[in-house]
């Protein structure tokens, strides 16, 4: 049985015909004692009716015996009995006509015949219930009996039929039931089908978006599925692509030097020069592995945070020295916007100052000299803005909702200006996250890049802050990218 019931179909159509069933079984029920109820009341009218037209035509004869013979020649031909009921002073009460009323006949009835009342009744029979009526005339009593299978034959036809149509209306729910849940699987088949190709790696598939709403829903968001995982595939990808090409780039340096000191083939004079080179590119690859690492661990929640009040304007001043000595050695005008009075967070202090290290790394590597670059911090509502302003070439309009999706800034720019491992917007935006905060990037008023950093104001010095280590974001800006120039 289970197994028969396992498709939603079977179920559908097994539900819709319990329904029915239920249904049909209780309005035939009610049904058939209505009508029975209403034929019963109905042959006891017409009956009461025929012994009033009886009394009439007694009533209305030329003497009382004519009119009888009249009543009883007209109620023969529609199997209604008739008896008559006459009280002789020497024989006493004498009982003629048919024997169905004169067996009904009891002492109770006669007296009431002999009081000259009429009476109604309905009496049970060995042969079934039958209908009764009696009136008195002034020939004696006339007695109407007619058993209810005749009185009521009629509306037995109509209850036999009445049956066969809950039937008929039982089997078309049935198949109404099974055609709609037809309608209603064929397009989660459809659905399960295309899951089992997108499990397997097909990537190019897509359902109707038919069907009720919540059917349709399901179709477009399997559809919305498809094409995520496809956009997501392709993008890592093109990051494995970009990563694998710059770590391919100081191996083969590494590789070729050390290949020649080992042939012997560098001067000795050169050996100091290779040295710095090789050390170079391996500082270099340490920094791209240890990117990688960071962002692993990031995406992981495997890097803890340390969540306390962080003042930003001491952040800034204590970093504010480094980063001006770095600007002033490449002749970039470094400049410190202070927020006014205490603007507290809660953070960890290392990892913020990291994300705002790898902002500042990233607009220095585009800001000409001579062009400026500023650090700043302010509070904004609900929220304090980290920002990195650089007069560099700036961003392209479509750049900015880009900026922090996985290596499409690093790719674009590739070989048009200088750029990092292309891991470090990607950290920033991590770290970020974890702190319960968003990142954006936009226009600078300097006429190049600005990137922001928007963290919770923590409430008081001793409230608790909000947000960190990601418990709850700030709503703004794009947080879930992961590139950087």
């Amino acid at each position: 049985m289970k197994r028969l019931l396992s498709t939603l179909a079977a179920r559908i159509t097994a539900l819709t015909l319990a329904v029915v069933l239920v249904t049909a079984v209780v309005g035939s029920v009610a049904a058939v004692l209505l009508v029975q109820r209403a034929n019963d009341n109905a042959a006891a009218r017409s009956l009461a009716a025929m012994a009033d037209v009886a009394q009439s035509l007694v009533s209305l004869a030329v003497s009382p015996e004519a009119g009888q013979q009249r009543a009883r020649r007209a109620l023969d031909g529609i199997q209604v009995q008739v008896a008559v009921v006459r009280t002789d002073t020497q024989r006493g009460t004498v009982i003629t006509g048919d024997p169905l009323p004169r067996r009904l006949l009891t002492t109770d009835v006669l007296a009431r015949l002999a009081a000259g009342e009429g009476v109604s009744l309905r009496v049970p029979d060995s042969e079934g219930k039958v209908f009764l009526e009696a009136r008195p005339t002034e020939a004696g009593a006339i007695v109407l009996a007619q058993r209810g299978s005749d009185a009521v034959a009629l509306g037995q036809v109509a209850v036999g039929q009445l049956r066969w149509a809950f039937v008929l209306v039982a089997l078309a729910s049935v198949l109404a039931g099974w055609f709609v849940s037809r309608r209603m699987t064929t397009p989660l088949r459809q659905m399960a089908s295309a899951a089992s190709e997108l499990a397997t790696g097909a990537r190019d598939v897509a359902v109707p978006e038919t069907g009720p709403a919540e059917v349709a829903a399901v179709g477009t968001a399997l559809n919305g599925l498809a094409r995520s995982l496809a956009h997501s595939e392709a993008r890592q990808r093109e990051f494995l692509l970009s990563v694998s090409h710059d770590l391919r780039t100081p191996l083969t340096a590494v590789s070729g030097y050390a290949e020649s000191l080992a042939d012997g083939v560098i001067p000795p004079d050169r050996v100091a020069e290779v040295g710095r080179i090789v050390g170079g590119e391996a500082a270099r690859l340490e920094r791209l592995v240890t990117d990688l690492l960071d962002l692993a661990r990031l995406d992981a929640h495997e890097l803890a945070l340390s969540c306390l009040p962080v003042d930003l304007g001491q952040l800034l001043d204590a970093a504010a020295p480094v980063w001006r000595a770095r600007c002033e050695a490449v002749g970039v005008a470094f400049g410190l916007e202070r927020p006014l009075g205490s603007l507290i967070v809660t953070a960890d202090a290392d990892r913020l100052r990291q994300a705002v290290d790898g902002l500042v790394d990233n607009a220095l590597r585009a800001t000409p000299a001579g062009r400026p670059l500023v650090v700043g911090a302010r509070q904004e509502g609900e929220y304090a803005v980290l920002e990195v302003r650089d007069g560099g070439p700036g961003l392209a309009p479509d750049d900015f909702p880009v900026a922090f999706e996985r290596s499409v800034l690093h790719e674009r720019y590739r070989g048009v200006r200088e750029v990092g491992t292309g891991l470090g917007l990607a950290i920033v935006a991590r770290i970020v996250a974890r702190h319960g905060g968003t990142v954006e990037a936009g226009p600078a008023p300097e006429g190049g890049a600005r990137f922001a950093i928007w963290l919770p104001v923590r409430d008081g010095p001793g409230g608790d802050g909000p947000g960190c280590d990601g418990s709850s974001g700030a709503g703004l800006g794009n947080s879930d990218g992961s590139t950087s120039m």
